[in-house]
């Protein structure tokens, strides 16, 4: 699955679409609605699933935290998983981009091993990744 039409999907789309009130919560339903109609392709690593299941469960939030997780996995045309690859990449990008996040870096770095080029995030410390770009959900 390397075709460059897919895009990655990051965790905050599904919790600010679940969450509570927010300015960002129309504009990511939005966009999950087009990845349900399949005008949008989406991939998304097992360390997404992973920020969606500790979030909701450290706020004692469980069957959101069951609703985000199914959501995510139902979404994804596929999901990569982690390697050593990907966190030795990871590890070379936080280098380059001391600005990016641990967790960033892992996403970016998947998405570089699986030649996937643009992430749907609403974080903005992407921007700085000049391997991949970043595309908003407003």
């Amino acid at each position: 699955m390397k075709a460059p039409s897919y895009q990655f999907i990051d965790a905050n789309l599904i919790m600010y679409s679940i969450g509570g009130p927010h300015p960002l919560r129309a504009p990511c339903r939005i966009v999950l609605e087009k990845i349900k109609d399949g005008r949008i392709q989406v991939v998304t690593n097992t360390e997404v699933l992973q920020e969606i299941l500790y979030r909701f469960f450290s706020i004692k939030r469980f069957s959101q935290a069951e609703s985000a997780y199914t959501s995510m996995v139902e979404l994804c045309a596929e999901i990569f998983p982690v390697t050593l690859r990907d966190t030795d990449l990871a590890m070379d990008l936080i280098k380059k981009y001391p600005g990016i996040t641990s967790r960033d870096a892992v996403h970016a770095a998947t998405m570089i091993h699986h030649d996937i080029k643009e992430i749907l995030s609403a974080d903005s410390h992407f921007d700085s990744i000049r391997e991949i770009r970043r595309v908003p959900p407003a």
